[in-house]
């Protein structure tokens, strides 16, 4: 009966993709397509999404529409940025894995040259000593409420239920109170799983062995709370003993890209703990990429191009950068035919939403650091907070893929007219 079943399935899915095929194009012709989404990419990964389904589903009929849903939810549930791991899979249907690897490059291109370049004018210029200075200041009071709006949408998805909403808390909490993250996660991750099978009593017995092993190692030292000093650092100044070579650049966007759960920002976190508490940057230097981050055409992810140059130069801004897109070229260009496993498997699925939850307390702790940060350094707290309800706003209720450049560029012009002569 099984084996009925999935040959009915197998006729379905053919019948679907009836009329669906992707163009026969050379690795150049399908380099120059996905470079071309590259350069339209703005307004973040719904808008980058949308425009690739437009294109190669509604228009060209690479893929039916169910196809292309099926392998979003795939790609949902994994880390990494959706629409970048979409162009890889899709290139490979004409190119085979030269083709998806050429797909992805195209697509990230854009964005990584020029925000290569933007950081290399950021540490060119010294920001602190000219007109730019209050800009900016305006500008990182627009990003937390691009992050605060970012954590709203993401939570909207991911916390869908009680458990979800305790574990987003209580992972909040643990980082403030400086626990890391590679303690947290998992034990979210295993606590939701356990819960889901009934199991309540063992996912209390998950999260007090966390809570006991947090407590033992003790803070890891990440910027918590109780730790924010005001940074005053100009960008020359934020290399410091620990400032790390390629490889451990490499090695620390690895991580981050394995850990992107539910979307670009959901990275935030991981490259604010290796970044800013180890010295490579301020948290005034993080929040200005990601500004510049969010006025490209490109992933957000890409901001970490940003942080790389700042923690090695241009050699550790390619390390970076290769490190934390290397699992979104990997789960494409390796598991091209399996993916979609992934999403039957109810247990890995009910752990992956664990750890999606535990992101999202991580991100909100995260912001909370940034805007206690960012209040030490305000000329002035109540224009602060006019130049946040502002970008707010602009991001609540415009709904248009230009919205992000929009607010960026009010806060930094709100900030020039409030604090230029403060």
């Amino acid at each position: 009966m099984s084996n009925l079943a999935s040959a009915a399935a197998a006729s379905g899915c053919k019948a679907e993709e009836s009329g669906h095929s992707p163009p026969a194009l050379s690795h150049w012709q399908i380099f120059v397509r996905f470079l071309r989404f590259g350069l339209l990419a703005w307004g973040g990964p719904v808008a980058q999404i949308a425009m690739i389904r437009r294109d190669l589903v509604d228009e060209e009929r690479w893929l039916s529409s169910g196809r292309f849903n099926r392998l979003l939810a795939v790609y949902q549930v994994l880390p990494g940025p959706e629409a970048h791991e979409l162009c890889v899979h899709i290139g490979m249907l004409p190119g085979g894995r030269p083709g998806g690897f050429l797909a992805g490059l195209g697509f990230m291109l854009p964005g990584f040259v020029l925000m290569f370049a933007l950081s290399w004018l950021y540490f060119t210029i010294d920001i602190s000593q000219s007109a730019l200075g209050p800009i900016f200041i305006g500008v990182q009071v627009a990003v937390i409420a691009l992050i605060v709006r970012a954590v709203q949408r993401i939570g909207a998805h991911v916390l869908l239920d009680g458990p979800l909403w305790a574990i987003a808390v209580a992972s909040a909490v643990a980082a403030i109170l400086g626990a890391g993250f590679w303690v947290t996660l998992p034990a979210a991750g295993a606590a939701y799983a356990l819960a889901r099978r009934g199991q309540v009593a063992l996912a209390g017995l998950t999260v007090c062995i966390a809570a006991a092993l947090a407590v033992l190692i003790g803070p890891e030292g990440q910027t918590g709370l109780l730790e924010i000093v005001p940074q005053h650092a100009a960008p020359a100044a934020a290399a410091s003993a620990q400032q790390p070579g390629p490889v451990g650049l490499f090695f620390s966007g690895l991580e981050a890209g394995l850990l992107t759960f539910g979307g670009a920002y959901t990275v935030i976190p991981f490259l604010r703990e290796d970044a800013v508490a180890n010295g490579w940057m301020t948290d005034a230097q993080f929040l200005d990429g990601l500004a510049l981050s969010g006025i490209l055409p490109a992933p957000l992810i890409i901001f970490s191009t940003f942080v790389g140059y700042c923690g090695g130069g241009p050699l550790g801004a390619v390390a970076m950068t290769a490190g934390i897109f290397l699992p979104a070229f990997g789960f494409s260009l390796l598991l091209h035919d399996r993916l979609e496993k992934v999403v039957e498997n109810d247990v890995l699925h009910r752990f992956l939403e664990g750890v999606a939850a535990g992101v999202v307390g991580l991100i909100t702790a995260t912001t909370v650091e940034l805007a206690a940060a960012l209040m030490q350094r305000l000329p002035s707290l109540l224009p602060g907070l006019s130049v946040f309800l502002v970008a707010l706003a602009i991001l609540s209720l415009w709904q248009s893929r230009m919205n992000v450049v929009l607010a960026i560029f009010c806060g930094g012009l709100l900030g020039y007219v409030l604090f230029g002569t403060a």
